[in-house]
């Protein structure tokens, strides 16, 4: 089996190319190593990719159209499979650098599906990434697949819901089966630099404080990046079937264990073995207090079952974050 991952110098994409890899399958990576955050750190997951039998890397922005059927080229027969991971995240740049959501999240969703459609004729699925901000302002909780998503708080919420729902008409008109993946706050060893976890070690680490928002009480269901590279390919390997209605289903993957922010911060201080300065402030636009998954039909349909602690996995990070910053214990 050949597989597309589309982000594949991203966080989650990386740690899937590498379990594809492992398992036996060929990758072809896409990425465009765009500076949303720090490129270097992108090109050094690609490094644990580089030299890895049947891994082929092409770098791309998967909004151009023409240039991902150019990176593909004449393997396009041989894929069967697609994992698209790639966009632009993060909620509050959103609010400054909204021309890129819409480039990114949508026209690059739209990319892969019409590449789907036009070029890939033997795809079996395709899974893509949507996220627990889908979730919006709901107050029920645990967040439900069930549940009204038509209340986003950040336009990057927005576009991932939009991306739902442009890939239910592509699975209605093309009978394209596609899985959607609603990821909750994700976390381990090679992660973003932009997420509150990394940037609270970063803080402590170099003497500054870290500022809790909504003074603190605001819950995370955060999840450890294997329990999450697991639940991706446990989706890859059960499409949907199409028995009349849209072949396209929609999961959450979670810890279903929300972290308060205080056990959060514990966790980074006892895997640092220091202590944090805190300030607290408002709740920031955008923001939600809560995110709490559901998992029942992950675990029911896809055998989906997270194992990683907040603590293990802050230390499992920890240790990767002081090796790569060559940092003393």
């Amino acid at each position: 089996m050949t597989v597309l991952v589309t982000g594949a110098a991203g966080f989650i994409g990386m740690h899937v190319c590498q379990q594809l890899l492992a398992d036996g399958e060929a990758v072809i990576g896409l990425d465009s190593l765009n500076s949303y955050y720090d490129p270097a750190l992108k090109t050094g997951r690609l490094q644990t990719l580089d030299g890895k039998d049947g891994f082929t890397f092409k770098q791309v922005d998967i909004a151009d159209y023409e240039g991902v059927q150019a990176a593909i080229g004449d393997r396009s027969g041989e894929i069967t499979g697609v994992v698209h991971l790639a966009a632009q995240a993060g909620v509050r740049y959103s609010l400054q650098k909204p021309f890129e959501y819409a480039r990114s999240n949508l026209e690059g969703h739209l990319a892969i599906l019409e590449l789907c459609r036009h070029h890939l004729p033997e795809l079996k699925h395709l899974v893509y990434a949507s996220s627990s901000s889908v979730y919006g302002a709901n107050t029920d909780i645990p967040f439900s697949i069930e549940d009204r998503v038509d209340r986003p708080v950040s336009l990057y919420a927005a576009t991932k819901r939009a991306d739902e729902l442009i890939s239910h008409a592509y699975s209605h008109l093309y009978r394209i089966p596609q899985t959607g993946l609603r990821f909750f706050t994700v976390y381990g060893p090679w992660g973003r630099p932009d997420m509150a976890y990394y940037s609270f070690t970063d803080a402590i680490v170099s003497g500054r404080p870290i500022t809790l928002f909504n003074h603190g009480k605001m819950r995370r269901d955060f999840t450890y990046i294997d329990d999450i590279v697991s639940g991706v390919l446990a989706a890859l390997a059960n499409p949907p079937s199409d028995t009349g209605a849209p072949p396209q289903r929609v999961f959450n993957l979670g810890n279903n264990e929300p972290v308060e922010l205080e056990r959060f911060v514990k966790a980074i201080e006892g895997a640092l073995g220091q202590t944090a300065e805190i300030l607290y402030d408002e709740m920031q636009p955008g923001d939600v207090v809560e995110t709490y998954a559901d998992i029942d039909a992950s675990t029911e349909l896809l055998g989906y079952q997270p194992t990683t602690s907040i603590e293990d996995g802050i230390a499992k990070f920890i240790d990767w974050y002081k090796k790569y910053h060559r940092i003393n214990s």
